[in-house]
């Protein structure tokens, strides 16, 4: 199990205005109850009741708990992992330690935390990429290769290869399950991670990265909403 704790404003991160000053999110990528991956009530795809999540755990001292199972959920992957280890390793890694930008002025400064924003977005790049592969499973590979090649782009996959096999597009599914927040949150770190790779290092500042953080849980829980609408009754059985 790997638990990722982040909590803004560590280790010389400084305190935007008006802001907060802490917050925790937890994501345990793993444990049943306060994971992305709910293990209590029916299964929103085939209505099956789950399983009682709750079992019995005997301590060193003898002392008997009850205490939530662990399981690896449906998109459990080595790459969900190490995605989150290396957000997690920048994050609590002391900013002093890695702001090397102090001469560069204040206006055109990135944050020292700038790759956590661009390891989130390779992450759901990754998912996305997952969730299209669910839907087109019925399509012979050589043709999922080659559409998938051609519509290499993110924005694209999101859109017009979305839109051909579900007939809207990603945003457009979240808006519809209930997600509008993440939908905007995500637009906006698209457009803000296209102008910092095209020379616009400020795109990524200290406010979109909290931004990132605390959207991070309930983003991965709109995009297994999608899963689930979308490809859940499409895959394959082993």
């Amino acid at each position: 199990m790997i638990k990722l704790i982040l909590k803004p404003y560590a280790a010389g991160v400084s305190r935007p205005k008006g802001k907060t000053h802490s917050i925790s999110i937890s994501a345990s990528v793993n444990q049943a109850r306060s994971s992305i991956r709910r293990g209590e009530g029916v299964c929103s795809t085939c209505g099956a009741e789950t399983a009682n999540p709750w079992m019995t755990v005997r301590r060193e001292s003898g002392r008997e708990e009850r205490v939530l199972m662990a399981s690896m959920g449906a998109d459990g992957r080595c790459e969900d992992y190490i995605y989150l280890q290396l957000i997690e390793r920048v994050w609590k890694r002391p900013a002093a330690a890695i702001d090397t930008l102090a001469g560069i002025p204040q206006n055109r400064r990135p944050s020292s935390r700038a790759s956590i924003v661009l390891l989130s977005w390779t992450y759901l790049e990754t998912r996305i990429e997952r969730l299209l592969r669910a839907i087109y499973c019925e399509v012979p590979a050589p043709l999922v290769e080659d559409t998938l090649t051609r519509y290499a782009s993110i924005g694209a996959r999101l859109d017009r290869l979305y839109r051909v096999a579900c007939g809207s597009t990603y945003f457009g599914d979240l808006r519809e399950l209930g997600f509008g927040d993440v939908a905007n949150h995500l637009a906006h770190v698209q457009q803000r991670r296209n102008a910092f790779t095209h020379g616009d290092p400020h795109a990524i500042d200290d406010d979109l990265v909290l931004a990132v953080v605390e959207k991070m849980k309930r983003e991965h829980e709109a995009w297994i909403a999608v899963f689930n609408r979308r490809a859940a009754r499409r895959r394959r059985a082993p």
